[in-house]
């Protein structure tokens, strides 16, 4: 209890300049987290989502039963569906026209498909980079308050006649606060990016592996 009320007493008795840089610090320690919460959320239903999705359609469901079914959640479908709903739509679309061409057909469907893949993709990524930049620029932000604040403690030390270890420690250690604040606020961001990254892109695989598997399907139907 000691230790803390030291570390809070060195808080308090930094300069302003120093106490704003810890305030930044910890807003953006504390934004980090919430993200990091938020996008863990996000990612296990969307895992959960596409692996629920994977099984009805290759369960032997008729295209055109599971695409109503998909279709009737209108606004509430992302994902793996939001990819099969946009595909096998453009599909139907195009091939109720006799005048167009099967290959053409299937291009249409391919198309529709990779513009529905990218609309995910933007919203697995939607503010990771917030993740990055607090990990890349925190310890930077802490290292300039450090900086400052050792500056203002030497500042303040050559008016003192006899310099001593207990004069130096206060200010030094108010200074070095920001540092630690620093790291503690990157670390997490820097581990949190890392890991949603490699999730998002063993998500965006998994997708790039069905838009192919079901554009083979719908070849093999349009030249039925």
């Amino acid at each position: 209890m000691s230790t803390d009320l030291s570390i809070l007493r060195l808080i308090a008795d930094a300069g302003i300049v120093v106490q704003l840089v810890m305030l930044l610090l910890v807003i953006a320690s504390l934004l980090s987290w919430t993200l990091i919460f938020v996008k863990g959320r996000t990612f296990k239903r969307a895992r959960a989502a596409a692996e629920q999705f994977e099984r009805r359609f290759w369960s032997g469901a008729e295209l055109g039963e599971l695409y109503k079914r998909v279709s009737a959640r209108r606004g509430k479908v992302s994902g793996m569906e939001a990819i099969f709903e946009s595909g096998f739509r453009e599909y139907v679309h195009l091939h109720k026209q006799s005048n167009v061409d099967p290959m053409a057909v299937l291009e249409g469907s391919q198309r529709a498909m990779r513009v529905a893949l990218n609309r995910e993709i933007e919203e697995l990524e939607m503010h990771l980079s917030f993740l990055a930049t607090v990990g890349s620029t925190s310890p930077y932000v802490g290292l300039f308050g450090t900086v400052w604040g050792i500056m203002t403690a030497f500042q303040e030390l050559g008016k003192i006649a006899h310099v001593t270890i207990a004069t130096v420690a206060p200010g030094i250690s108010e200074a070095l606060i920001a540092t630690a604040m620093g790291l503690l606020a990157a670390i997490p961001a820097v581990i949190g990016y890392n890991r949603y990254s490699n999730d998002m892109e063993r998500l965006v695989a998994r997708y790039d592996i069905f838009v192919e598997e079901f554009s083979t399907i719908l070849q093999r139907q349009a030249h039925n």
